[in-house]
């Protein structure tokens, strides 16, 4: 029998529509809202760039100027610099009839001019201050260049590494996620927004993003609803309850309908259920693209973006001019143009433009504020607490400070690379390559260089990445003399570092891959150094996780270092030789080979669950395989090693409303002083809809010296206790729960208490 008590609420959130969504009035926009014609309310929901930054897509505006002139323009993007900026604000109170002024956006992905790693890299450190005092440093920066509104941060969950963007959020994990995007939030945009030192953040994409069909960018997604609001939603809804001011809707559909029109997604979701009070922006063209997916002409899809609740066109002017003939012929109100409008121009409010409409424009600023000694500092920090150690062969690291290190690799002298995917702010050449690095920490060092291998050997990979900006040429010598130089470089060396991995612009926007390995040209080189019987360190540079079961299977170290940053070889060198303990943990899990993605630590059981390390024929299995990771959820080493011993629970059985306090004592027990991300997971043992294996639901990062012990409290709230049910009810059920403690998803000490 049909629930009717559950179906009205949402027929009523059907019939009320985008107009019933309550709005903040401030009497200086509303002051403003009626003087406004039909034309200039559409011309504030209107963001165009005029070129010279990265676009994601091909079209770049024209005749800028003119239009903002004429009060066709809400925004700018691609446009930086304190003068600069000045000007297009000029144009804006100087020009046009009713002198507002530009939003300036941009990509501040990770920092601005002082780049640190990519959004993956960073998430690695689990470090949440860490994390916000980045954003927050990324936000000073580009306020000093101009900029108040960054479409930042990417929380899209992704459990495929295939997808190149994957390096652009923060894995696998929506507990992690949801932390990590409150804290990019809080980063950005401080506690006030007219502070000139903040900007707005946007989160994105919206929605449901990072499960693209195949791994393959702007593909189609096909989720349900249960699936969406247990494990893909969640960091959205954090960032709006950090209070994030804008969002940006994805490329994909979402039961059949692109997100960009998507009424449910914006208006009921968005806003009505999680009470968000921003404004949504699309994506770059996002708009035009609806008529790609098959819903219409332009006058058609951009009606129905705005009747689902989008406020701000990108670049593809559908709404500037459709809008109007819309309005005439029915099909939108300008009502609906009215509200959209009011969120823009409430945005401009917030951010203190309308009473200084210049404040981000202050000439003093970037020299005092960008590429400082403090901020490069902080960037070559955020880069070692990133870094995981996957394997640390016989103990070899951490390397002698007057070692003989023969250095090879084709980007162990790479400036281009050091900086990631989506750095468009940054400057590759300030970057700190490797060898400059290990020369700087360790000058004592003996050190030779060899390159020993392209990054690739594939000219039609190459020449494909170069479509997006790849800066990798392919050396014209032979392969045969790279490799020779390298060996013979390696013959007097104590041990060999091999910086090695992914070209930036193999990961990123457009940059989908379905082989994920070493590229054959470095599989060759380490192969090769591998059978020297010199100790072998890999530096493991790459936006994904990587499918490195060969390497790993190999008598070699390896480190993974992301893209670190500007800071790069001097964040390197400083782990390499030990000024710093590695700390890093995975947030995606790394699968042995591409068959067995999607794979991550939150998986549920089947009916015939498989054993983890055997075949066992009629079980959910591989006959080519095993089931687990290479590396899991939580991994990563460190130069010291640690033991958990002593869980308890303070509780044994609690009620719908309380939480329960888990503590467990953890040792240092190696030679090292060093950190331990300590991870807490939740296993409901029965419920009514299938539960996962585990799912993360606590974690600390602390600090032990050697022989040291600590007791770690984590506290479980009610609402960790809770998921969203087959009827869409955020609920607790009675039973019993499981509740695991270590450093990584397979964590093994475990405890338990029952809900009644």
């Amino acid at each position: 029998m049909i629930k009717i008590y559950k179906i009205l609420p949402l027929l009523l959130l059907t019939l009320t529509g985008l107009n019933s969504v309550a709005q903040e009035k401030i009497p200086e926009v509303e002051a403003l809202l009626s003087k406004m014609t039909l034309e200039e309310k559409i011309g504030q929901l209107n963001l165009l760039t005029p070129g010279g930054g990265i676009a994601t897509g091909s079209v770049v505006s024209e005749n800028v100027e003119a239009k903002i002139k004429a009060g066709q323009v809400g925004g700018l993007f691609g446009v930086s610099g304190p003068e600069k900026v000045r000007q297009a604000q000029e144009i804006a109170i100087k020009n046009s009839r009713l002198k507002i002024p530009l939003l300036i956006g941009s990509d501040i992905i990770h920092g601005y001019k002082t780049t640190y790693p990519i959004p993956l890299g960073v998430a690695s450190s689990w470090n949440m201050e860490l994390i916000e005092n980045a954003a927050k440093m990324a936000a000073k920066e580009a306020t000093a260049d101009g900029i108040n509104w960054n479409f930042s941060p990417m929380v899209d969950i992704s459990r495929d590494a295939r997808w190149g963007r994957i390096s652009e959020g923060s894995g696998e994990d929506a507990f992690l996620g949801s932390a990590i995007a409150k804290a990019m939030v809080r980063g950005y945009q401080g506690k006030d927004l007219s502070d000139a030192y903040t900007m707005m953040a946007t989160v994105k994409h919206l929605a449901l993003y990072g499960a693209v069909e195949a791994g393959r960018d702007y593909n189609s997604v096909d989720m349900s609803k249960v699936k969406m609001y247990n494990q893909y939603l969640p960091p959205y809804q954090a960032a709006v309850d950090a209070g994030v001011g804008s969002a940006m809707t994805s490329f994909n559909d979402i039961d059949g309908i692109p997100a960009t029109g998507n009424k449910w997604l914006i208006t009921d979701l968005l806003r009505k259920q999680w009470g968000f009070k921003g404004f949504v922006v699309s994506d770059y063209t996002s708009v035009n693209e609806m008529t790609a997916h098959g819903l219409g002409d332009l006058q058609a899809v951009s009606a129905q973006a705005l009747n689902a609740g989008l406020d701000m066109d990108m670049v593809g002017e559908g709404f500037l001019t459709t809008l109007k003939k819309s309005v005439e012929e029915g099909k939108v109100t300008e009502e609906a143009i009215t509200i959209a409008c009011r969120r823009i121009l409430t945005a401009k409010h917030q951010l203190g433009l309308f009473d200084d409409p210049y404040k981000y424009s202050d000439t003093s600023r970037p020299k005092k504020d960008i590429l400082t000694v403090e901020n490069r500092t902080a960037a070559r920090k955020i880069a070692t607490q990133s870094f995981v150690l996957l394997k640390n062969e016989n103990n070899v690291l951490p390397l002698k400070k007057d070692a003989k290190i023969a250095l090879v690799g084709p980007l162990a002298n790479d400036k281009n690379n050091m900086l990631g995917t989506w750095a468009p702010t940054g400057d590759p050449q300030l970057s700190i390559p490797v060898l400059e690095g290990l020369k700087n920490v360790a000058p004592k060092a003996k050190i030779t260089y060899a390159k020993g291998a392209n990054i690739t050997n594939d000219t039609e990979l190459a020449k494909r990445a170069n479509v997006f900006g790849l800066r990798v040429d392919i050396d014209k010598r032979t392969p045969e003399t790279m490799l020779a130089e390298a060996l013979k470089n390696s013959e007097n060396a104590d041990v060999i570092v091999a910086v090695v991995g992914e070209a930036s612009e193999f990961a990123g926007e457009a940059a989908s891959r379905t082989e994920i390995s070493i590229p054959q040209s470095q599989k060759k080189l380490i192969n090769a150094l591998a059978e020297t019987g010199k100790p072998v360190v890999l530096v493991l540079f790459s936006g994904r996780p990587l499918t490195i079961s060969h390497e790993f299977n190999l008598p070699v170290s390896i480190l993974q270092v992301w893209n670190p940053g500007i800071e790069a070889g001097n964040a390197i060198a400083d782990v390499l030789f030990g000024d710093y303990n590695p700390s890093g943990k995975l947030t995606a899990s790394w699968p042995r080979n591409v068959g067995q993605i999607p794979i991550y630590h939150s998986m549920k059981n089947t009916g015939r669950p498989a054993p983890t390390h055997q075949f066992e024929k009629f079980k959910s299995n591989y006959l080519d395989s095993e089931i687990s990771p290479l590396f899991p959820f939580g991994y990563g080493l460190s130069y010291t090693t640690f033991e958990y011993s002593s869980i308890a629970v303070d509780k044994k059985k609690i009620t719908q409303n309380e939480g329960v306090n888990v503590s467990f004592s953890v040792k240092n027990t190696g030679n090292y002083d060093g950190e331990e991300v300590v991870q807490l997971y939740l296993k409901d043992e029965v419920r009514s809809i299938t539960p996962p294996k585990r799912q993360l639901k606590g974690f600390k990062k602390v600090f032990l010296k050697k022989g040291e012990t600590k007791t770690v409290t984590i506290t479980l709230s009610a609402d960790d206790l809770k998921f969203y049910n087959s009827e869409l009810e955020f609920v607790s059920e009675p039973g019993k729960f499981m509740v695991f403690v270590g450093g990584n998803s397979n964590a093994e000490l475990s405890a338990e208490f029952e809900l009644e």
